[in-house]
């Protein structure tokens, strides 16, 4: 058994569905559901035994705990995290309560869990924090990718919300000896992706006549991570990683917003012609910058590949194609976490702490 944080958002949605299709080991899926957490995500496991969904907030070390105490996980994979630049920038408490906080409180659990094994499930045991290349700061055209011993640069509350975590991962280990695992990865794409970020925003937009918001220039630099190469790194890292090590794990994919704008265009414009006969891309519209906008992040992912044996299988190009796909594929899935009705019908179901299934 293993304990999943944010196992209903986007990443951890899909780490859970690809753990669970690899084998039969179970999975305590704990998450708040936010505006970013679905339970429709997870509708495929909505009768599997192995999967036990409970809803609550890492804040609540007290309920981690007991939840720990109860299944006896070998291991915590912490994804639960408020991740959205521009809301952090608008409201940046809630990433400090979540991030920091949550993560401090999910720590505290972990360790009373993990100091009341025996030895054998001390040395089994594992954390695996998953972090972000946005620590590091921004790059100039010309500079190195990320590498692992980067020094942390935060640009934006989300991102010095994260560092905080990972620095607080870190001195778990150090101090405590909790046996702890860090991934710092690139932008996240696929299935399941709140409309907030880049992609299913402008699939969303583009389909419903409205305008591709495009920042700036549209020239910041991203490097692109299928999400099911980034779950099938952090099975790698947790099943081989050593404890107390950082992993950057990176797609190998720079590309500007604005050259990825241009290739959702022309996907849509091969799959669903506009009615006109036009292109996607004349729906495109520059908007201001926001505040504070890195330029450019890259990852070096070499250790992750020279220690551990992990290479992204998807190229941007397959991944991106199967990505319009599946949006495509699922417009109710689009519609209902648009609409408002998902999150009134979380309240109506999922009333208290500690509802399963």
């Amino acid at each position: 058994m293993i304990f999943v944080t944010g196992g209903a958002g986007f990443i951890g949605a899909n780490f859970v569905l690809d753990w669970l299709a690899q084998g039969d080991e179970g999975v305590v899926n704990f998450d708040k559901l936010t505006y970013a957490g679905n339970v429709n995500n997870l509708a495929a496991l909505q009768d599997d035994p192995r999967h036990v969904f409970v809803r609550g907030d890492i804040g609540d070390g007290e309920h981690v705990l007991a939840l720990l105490r109860e299944h006896q996980p070998r291991a915590i994979v912490h994804f639960a995290a408020e991740s959205h630049v521009d809301r952090s920038i608008h409201g940046p408490a809630e990433f400090i309560a979540t991030n920091i906080n949550g993560t401090f409180a999910l720590l505290e659990a972990a360790r009373a869990y993990w100091s009341a094994l025996d030895a054998a499930g001390k040395a089994a045991f594992r954390f695996l924090h998953v972090s972000t290349d946005e620590v590091y700061g921004t790059l100039g055209p010309d500079d190195a990718p990320f590498t692992e011993t980067t020094a942390y640069a935060p640009n934006s509350p989300y991102s010095a919300s994260k560092a905080a975590s990972d620095h607080l991962v870190r001195s778990y280990h150090h101090t405590y000896g909790l046996p702890t695992l860090t991934t710092n990865c690139s932008n996240n794409y696929g299935p399941y992706q709140f409309p907030e970020k880049l992609i299913p925003l402008i699939l969303a937009n583009a389909q419903a006549g409205k305008p591709l918001p495009i920042y700036g220039d549209g020239r910041q630099v991203r490097d692109w991570l299928y999400v099911a190469d980034h779950c099938a790194a952090a099975r790698r890292v947790l099943d081989a990683g050593v404890p107390g090590e950082t992993y950057n794990v990176g797609g190998w994919n720079e590309m500007t917003n604005l050259d990825v704008v241009h290739t959702l265009c022309d996907i849509l414009d091969s799959l669903q012609p506009k009615a006109d006969g036009g292109s996607y891309r004349s729906q495109i519209a520059y908007v201001q910058d926001r505040p504070g906008h890195d330029r450019r992040y890259a990852i070096d992912a070499r250790k992750l590949e020279r220690e551990l044996g992990w290479r992204p299988a998807e190229t941007f190009e397959t991944g991106i194609r199967k990505t319009v796909q599946w949006y495509l594929d699922h417009p109710d899935w689009v519609a209902d976490v648009q609409s408002g009705a998902y999150a009134r019908w979380v309240e109506t179901n999922y009333v208290h702490r500690g509802d399963v299934r």
